[in-house]
């Protein structure tokens, strides 16, 4: 090993004698303070508020000292995503009634229906995922996926549970009043299949 590094053998053997310097020793302690600090913040905190951190608990080290002991160990932090809106309230669309007034329960299959819209962060931007899940099995039985929100994503994913399950008899789609679902060309859909809208009330969580 020591021949194509270019090191000489000796040289080498007297390294590993020789004792750690006390510059070394001093790092290897504070790398061991700062990977605890950046575990305890579950990787989010970067090299400022790691060194808040350390300030704030008495140890005293520049912030750019910090950074490069992070950058050897490849410590890295991880700001928290910003959110996304998914779905909005168009004032220019009707809004359905509420049908299951969080009854979120049937007795059979393809009897009710609900959707939702949530966004997935990729190395390539975000990724929008609508889904369609039967309240009876709490399967997902349709979902689309796309970087754009429209209406065309809950569409796609009635048209995938459709479909797939081929509902027969009285059926309800339940959502929020987003403008996807409470817009003409997914409410049309759903009149072409003979499913009945249903629509929590605003900004209720629970519904």
């Amino acid at each position: 090993m020591c021949r194509p590094l270019g090191v000489s053998a000796s040289g080498y053997y007297a390294w590993r004698k020789r004792p750690m310097s006390e510059r070394v020793k001093r790092n290897l302690e504070l790398l061991a303070k700062i990977r605890n600090v950046h575990t305890a913040s579950k990787g989010i905190y970067g090299s400022p508020r790691v060194h808040a951190e350390l300030v704030a608990n008495d140890v005293h080290v520049g912030r750019q000292k910090i950074a490069q002991l992070m950058r050897t160990a490849r410590l890295r932090g991880c700001p928290k995503r910003r959110c996304r809106s998914t779905t909005k309230r168009d004032p220019s669309h009707p809004v359905a009634d509420n049908l299951l007034k969080q009854n979120f329960t049937t007795d059979a299959p393809n009897r009710r229906w609900a959707g939702d819209i949530t966004y997935i962060p990729t190395r390539q931007g975000w990724l929008y995922l609508a889904v369609v899940i039967d309240l009876y099995s709490r399967r997902f039985v349709g979902w689309s996926m796309d970087r754009s929100s429209g209406h065309h994503l809950v569409i796609d994913a009635l048209k995938m549970a459709v479909e797939a399950r081929r509902p027969k008899g009285p059926l309800i789609h339940h959502s929020d009043r987003g403008g996807q679902y409470s817009s003409d060309n997914f409410r049309s859909e759903l009149a072409k299949h003979d499913i009945t809208c249903s629509m929590s009330s605003t900004g209720n969580c629970y519904e």
